[in-house]
């Protein structure tokens, strides 16, 4: 083969290699929710939409391929409160580059990541040390609020669209937190023990009232009680009166009232946790406690009467029983 042969062989293959570099370097594709920045010569060209794009071969470039989607960005902010409490504050910042505003999201800001930082940085400086630590914890929602707000007014001239602000945590020093733990507990405890306290008195109360209620139904129940006995006593004298002739309505109530203590003295001796009682039981030591009995009621009838009126004779003895 001659020399001239190879040379033209090696010139086509060079040709259908750049025909072909040619062909190919032409077209490119954007992924969807992506922009691709088109620059001929150095110079922005035009912003590429995503799908298959056609491009000049050796004179326009795709330099750049934004993404279009969300993306978030995690900072922690370490400042002071007002009552000089450190505290970090990790805040997630979640932004995207503005469709219509690729151009300005590429060529104006160098590192878009430290811009957004610095913002953010700035809008917890200004709040944060205005308010306590309290306050703080109270107002997460507004300062994530007030981040946005003040980020989206920002970056919207760079081509960048905040979507959310959220503070995740506010992260105190430890001993400030055990500190607050311990106030925590304290209150809880002191709740407890006012809660406590209110049952207990509660319940004395309750039991005051249901003492109160006890004793005066016992009351009632010993007044109906002792108002029965008093009807009982005063049919049995009437009847004794009656069916003994010449019997004085005192001489019943005594033998009553010997009767009642005849019975006292079988209860006692009824019972297995009594006492041995010594007590004379003669005929004569009864005939005294029936004339006893019998003398106290006419003393007492004397009373009732008054001291005003004359005075009665002397009783007369009984009858020694026998």
């Amino acid at each position: 083969m001659e020399i001239s042969s190879i040379i033209m062989l090696v010139v086509g293959a060079v040709v259908v290699l750049f025909a072909l570099s040619v062909f190919f370097g032409s077209f490119f594709t954007i992924d969807t929710a992506h922009a691709g920045v088109v620059q001929r010569l150095g110079k922005f060209s035009r912003i590429a939409a995503p799908g298959l794009n056609f491009k000049v071969p050796f004179i326009d470039a795709v330099v750049a391929n934004l993404t279009l989607q969300v993306q978030q960005l995690d900072v922690k902010v370490e400042t002071k409160t007002k009552d000089n409490v450190f505290v970090q504050i990790p805040i997630s910042v979640q932004y995207k580059v503005m469709p219509d505003k690729v151009y300005d999201a590429f060529y104006k800001l160098s590192d878009p990541i430290k811009q957004i930082e610095s913002f953010v940085y700035n809008v917890i400086l200004g709040h944060v040390p205005k308010l306590t630590l309290d306050e703080t914890f109270d107002q997460q929602a507004q300062i994530a609020i007030d981040v946005k707000n003040n980020l989206d007014a920002s970056m919207s001239e760079f081509g960048y669209s905040i979507v959310k602000s959220l503070i995740t945590d506010l992260v105190p020093d430890e001993k400030v937190k055990a500190a607050m733990n311990d106030i925590n507990a304290a209150q809880r405890e002191r709740e407890a023990t006012v809660s406590r306290a209110e049952t207990e008195k509660l319940l004395l109360v309750k039991k005051a009232e249901a003492e109160a209620e006890s004793k005066r139904l016992q009351g009632e129940g010993i007044a109906n009680q002792r108002k029965a006995i008093v009807e009982g006593l005063r049919d049995s004298v009437a009847k004794f009166s009656e069916s003994v002739e010449g019997a004085t309505p005192k001489d019943a109530m005594a033998m009553v009232l010997l009767t009642q203590y005849f019975d006292t003295l079988k209860e006692v001796a009824g019972t297995n946790r009594s006492n041995t009682i010594m007590m004379p039981h003669t005929p004569n030591a009864l005939t005294d406690l029936f004339a006893q009995f019998r003398n106290a009621i006419i003393t007492g009838d004397i009373a009732a009467k008054g001291s005003d009126g004359p005075a009665a004779p002397a009783p007369a003895p009984s009858p020694r029983m026998t």
